[in-house]
């Protein structure tokens, strides 16, 4: 037999990949210090060496997620993987699971419950809107949950939920709290355990400044009872947590079996972005996040343009939400700003389709400097862009 099909012309070609400004939703720009840990050799997944390096990762987790969780690791996989696992991992068909929906994330993590058969209920708050304690409690109340699902940073409408107090909430009622962080980590002040939060996850890609494909995911000790107790296996092998402990040396074994070939260059870049924020320290990283989404709100209003978020204090620091300038098409805004000043820039995500712009300042883009960069290709797309007279 022959080789009927000829090699693709195109992959003679060198590959190009063009310098982008990233001041979307994520990922976000990778400094040249996290690609060229990314590019050093790759080892085994099984090395001593390797096993090193997820070591110090775990540490740079727990420091991130101000955690003590002997179980705290990270997936094989983007911040969905990280829900999966979650999910996938804390709940069993028939179980009762209770979602907040004020995004697109709590609509995604209601259709995974739904999906290996929990019984999901929600409570659901306009975009731009959160929920209080007495609310969320008077759900509790009602369904009976085994988990309660909240996106901290609900990056889809630029919201960033209070935390405190729904963690006691919950083990009042004998649920596990868990949260999504994806697009609030590090950019924000979080505390895992100080919280009472059960299971926290978040995605490499955001104010890590990492290459997406990493997901740190820590779980509780309340959660690892649930979990090593259910009565069933979970539903992904690839997740499932007995496996993942035991690959990244959180089940106390004195030997690690082999699971799946863990990314390990992947790992070298998460671990850089780990270092490099506890070299800045959570503190200074917070206080940046907040002073420079000040400036850039501040040069938002005095534009004329709307804040999507009415609340001060619900803003998401690292993703702000702009009503959808009225008269223009959005598509049109983020295409001429892409095209002219070579900045991404988003429009809504899920509920907040067509009623947003996004800007993410996260990491190393959070800066005033990029800040003004983006205020002026703005200034320039509502110059320059086509507005209806109605």
């Amino acid at each position: 037999m022959s080789v009927s099909i000829p090699p693709p012309k195109c992959l003679k070609k060198p590959l190009a990949v063009p310098h982008r400004l990233m001041l979307g939703p994520g990922p976000s720009n990778v400094p040249a210090r996290i690609l060229q840990a990314g590019a050093n050799p790759v080892i085994g997944h099984m090395h001593e060496e390797t096993f090193e390096i997820m070591s110090d990762i775990k540490s740079g987790i727990q420091y991130m997620f101000q955690t003590r969780n002997i179980m705290t690791l990270a997936v094989s996989g983007t911040g969905h993987t990280a829900m999966e696992c979650a999910i996938f991992n804390a709940v069993e068909a028939g179980e009762s699971v209770l979602t907040a929906v004020n995004g697109i994330w709590g609509e995604r993590a209601a259709e995974m419950a739904q999906r290996i058969g929990a019984r999901v209920n929600t409570i659901v708050s306009p975009p731009g809107g959160f929920f209080t304690n007495a609310e969320i409690e008077q759900a509790l109340s009602k369904y009976s949950p085994v988990v309660f699902f909240l996106a901290h940073g609900e990056s889809s409408t630029g919201v960033l939920h209070p935390l405190d107090g729904i963690g006691e909430l919950c083990h009042k009622y004998d649920c596990l709290f868990l949260v999504d962080s994806v697009a609030s980590i590090g950019g924000v002040p979080l505390y895992m355990d100080e919280q009472g939060i059960d299971i926290l996850y978040t995605g490499s890609q955001k104010v890590l400044n990492a290459p997406p494909g990493t997901a740190p995911i820590s779980f509780s000790e309340r959660a690892c009872q649930k979990i090593f107790h259910r009565k069933t296996k979970p539903i992904s092998f690839f997740l499932d947590l007995n496996w993942l402990a035991n690959y990244w040396g959180c089940d106390g074994k004195p030997s690690r079996i082999y699971h799946h070939t863990g990314p390990v260059n992947a790992f070298y870049s998460l671990r850089e972005s780990l270092a490099i924020l506890a070299e800045e320290s959570l503190e200074n990283s917070w206080k940046r996040h907040e002073k420079v989404a000040e400036y850039f709100q501040a040069g938002l209003e005095s534009m004329g343009l709307k804040l999507f978020v009415k609340e001060r204090k619900a803003r998401l620091p690292t993703v702000t939400t702009i009503v959808a300038p009225h008269g223009y098409n959005w598509k049109e805004i983020t295409n001429y700003i892409m095209k002219t000043h070579n900045i991404e820039i988003s429009g809504g995500l899920g509920p907040s389709i067509g009623l947003v712009l996004r800007v993410g300042l996260m990491g190393c883009n959070s800066s005033k400097t990029n800040v003004d960069k983006v205020l002026a290709a703005l200034k320039d797309a509502l110059k320059h862009c086509h507005k209806s007279k109605v």
